[in-house]
């Protein structure tokens, strides 16, 4: 069953075409992304499926009563209720009943009438079996579970949504419209703001998802994790293919050699018309066939072959001064927001060249520590030490925020770049794309990669040569991600960055340093060594559309052969590790046993009341719908508590054994 189907749809933003002739069918269970460089109308094409944007041309069908959800770049502004109230709020109808549920039961404490007593019975019969039908009673559940896997602890979901940044409150929304489960779910840019471990649970959640996707993305493991077609946006066109990033690079590398190929006959046999037309042109025996000829050539269709090389961000590093070989060092560093530490006793050293990123779970501490290194804010105790002829630059999504709206492009580099011309100022800015006009234009106007590609030109202005970086690549598109990769690793300073952009740390970190417990431990290899190290199950995907592995990266070394001797020592110590694991965390692991035992009844507890308040025959009886509210209230109750204490401690759990893997690591 096709839910909504775009026909011959064209669109134009004043004198600009955006697209036209596209044609697309979005059906149950299919997952598309859709890609395309910066400015080529891909928000559009959601909007005008969502139907806030009419098209100029073509027809838009959508099923009836077809529930859309739709998560922006940019979200509305908070409502100040909790974190979890406003994911359910997302659940429309379901939370209106349950509100209506909460008030007839304090009528019902109250009511003394008989005819009073059996009318709000009556309504609450009906209320709470249509609830439970619904499935109400696991909407707060469920709503829980979504709110973790997005990153937040369970405290944190009792906080006003009035208290999270930006991208907590992207999060919030996104956990609402995924408890909404609509018919079809777009998604712009829904990475963006998550860590990596929130795109993981993300990837997992989406592929089970039983609805529609369409998503507009530049993370290529996101899309090839998640989607079936990928639907690629370019000049005005939109081209669909079956599979994922990988299968769509194959299947457009063979359409554009089968064009070409199409293009060099059709191009041979318009010369040869061409030549006919000049040698005969003048004579006038041959003035019909000379006429015939041009005709032919006026009705012929022109085979326009698609190129992939976009005009994308073309720049290279200005060179820097060149640093001592300690580049930084922290010393017992201390840092603390009011009376939650982050930091105690910190210590880590980089040197000139290397390539580090920042890896742990949300909230570990990596934006502190970056900033930290970067001078950009203080701290508690401690030292930081930078090594000879070290100059910082420090990128972060601030920076984009804090561009003057109302200042010109080239205005905003110029306070920048004190020490450049005014020609230097415009090469530079042309290595960014923006040129010609585009350099007169306010700031205000410019689209999140302009303005990400302007704040990194402002970074450009005055060479560095340890870069920390967060998130440096968000809003760039995919071409200009690969180019600016490119210029990292042929960086020849020191770069600490912060990304949730896998392949990003695959084509670049020779180094990884992972934030968890208040501590920093590096692992001096790529992504694959530390995963190795860490026992993780990381999938490759780093030879999609033919790039190399990052020069500069040398593989693990391989391991030496062990005689007899020296395996058994070394099991038998791996053994003595794990049972020091076990010993650790086997309170832990017993209080969570009971928790989910207890909480395992209190469920059953709780269906049995709903059974019981779903047979109609129960409301003849005013005592027993009474005392049956206050036995499914009781076991609602203590079902919920029960949930919040097995989330506690499972977190105790996992960030015990991840302090004890921590102490195992090489230092």
């Amino acid at each position: 069953m096709s839910l909504v189907t775009l026909t011959d749809v064209a669109k134009s933003h004043g004198a600009q075409r955006l697209f036209d002739g596209v044609n697309l069918q979005v059906t149950a269970g299919r997952r598309i992304a859709v890609i395309g460089p910066n400015g080529a109308g891909k928000t559009t094409l959601l909007e005008i499926v969502t139907g806030e944007q009419e098209a100029d041309g073509g027809t838009v069908t959508r099923a009836k009563d077809l529930a859309i959800g739709y998560l922006r770049q940019e979200v509305a502004e908070s409502g100040g209720q909790t974190a979890i109230a406003e994911v359910l709020g997302g659940a429309g109808a379901v939370s209106g009943i349950e509100r209506r549920l909460r008030h007839i039961e304090a009528e019902l404490a109250e009511a003394t009438a008989e005819d009073e007593l059996a009318e709000l019975m009556d309504e609450y019969g009906r209320l709470q079996h249509r609830f439970e039908a619904m499935g109400g009673y696991g909407l707060e559940a469920e709503g829980r579970r979504i709110l973790a896997g997005l990153g937040f602890a369970e405290n944190d979901m009792e906080r006003s949504t009035t208290e999270f940044s930006g991208g907590w409150m992207m999060r919030v929304a996104l956990a609402r419209l995924l408890l909404q489960n609509p018919d079809l779910l777009l998604l712009d840019e829904p990475t963006n703001h998550l860590d990596l471990a929130s795109v993981e649970w993300l990837q997992g959640f989406l592929a089970e998802y039983a609805g529609a996707v369409i998503l507009v993305s530049h993370d290529r493991d996101f899309i090839n994790t998640v989607v079936n077609r990928v639907a690629e946006l370019r000049a005005g066109t939109l081209t669909e293919y079956v599979g994922d990033y990988a299968d769509f690079v194959a299947q457009r590398d063979e359409r554009i050699a089968a064009l070409e190929r199409q293009a060099a006959a059709q191009g041979r046999k318009i010369a040869q018309v061409e030549r006919f037309i000049e040698r005969f042109r003048y004579k006038e025996s041959k003035a019909r066939s000379v006429q015939s000829r041009i005709k032919q050539l006026d009705r012929i269709e022109r085979i326009q072959v698609p190129t992939t090389r976009t005009k994308s961000v073309r720049f290279r590093f200005p060179q820097p001064p060149r640093s001592g070989r300690t580049v930084i060092t922290l010393r017992d560093v201390v840092k603390r927001y009011g009376d939650h530490t982050v930091y105690d006793g910190l210590n880590l050293q980089l040197e000139r060249g290397q390539k580090v990123a920042l890896i742990g779970p949300n909230g570990a501490g990596k934006s502190t520590l970056l900033k930290i290194l970067a001078g950009a804010l203080p701290f508690d105790a401690g030292t930081r030490e930078l090594g000879l002829n070290v100059r910082v630059a420090y990128f972060a999504q601030h920076q984009i925020e804090a561009l003057n709206p109302a200042n010109t492009v080239f205005a905003e580099l110029a306070g920048a770049a004190a020490r450049m011309t005014t020609a230097d100022m415009r090469r530079l800015l042309g290595a960014f794309l923006l040129s010609g006009e585009a350099i007169e234009k306010p700031v205000g106007v410019l689209s999140g990669g302009e303005q990400t590609r302007l704040a990194l030109a402002k970074l450009m202005a005055d060479p560095a040569n340890l870069l920390c970086l967060d998130e440096p690549t968000n809003h760039l598109d995919i071409a200009s991600r690969d180019v600016l990769e490119d210029a990292l690793n042929a960086f020849p300073g020191t770069i600490v960055l912060i990304t949730h952009d896998r392949y990003l740390i695959r084509s670049v970190a020779s180094a990884i340093v992972e934030v968890n417990a208040g501590r920093a431990v590096l692992f001096p290899g790529d992504f694959e060594y530390y995963a190795a190290k860490r026992g993780l199950d990381i999938e490759e995907r780093g030879a999609v559309e033919g790039r190399q592995t990052p020069r500069g990266i040398e593989p693990p070394a391989p391991r030496s052969r062990e005689n007899a001797t020296d395996a058994a020592r070394r099991r038998r110590a791996e053994a003595e590790q794990r049972n020091r694991r076990y010993r650790r965390t086997r309170d832990l692991r017993d209080a969570l046993d009971r928790v989910e035992s207890e909480a395992r009844r209190a469920e059953t507890d709780l269906a049995q009341a709903s059974e019981r308040l779903s047979d109609p025959s129960v409301y003849a009886d005013a005592d027993l719908v009474r005392d049956l509210i206050e036995r499914h209230n009781a076991a609602r109750d203590r079902a919920e508590q029960l949930a919040g204490e097995w989330t506690r401690l499972s977190g105790e759990l996992e960030a015990a054994e991840a302090e004890d893997a921590l102490a195992e690591s090489p230092r």
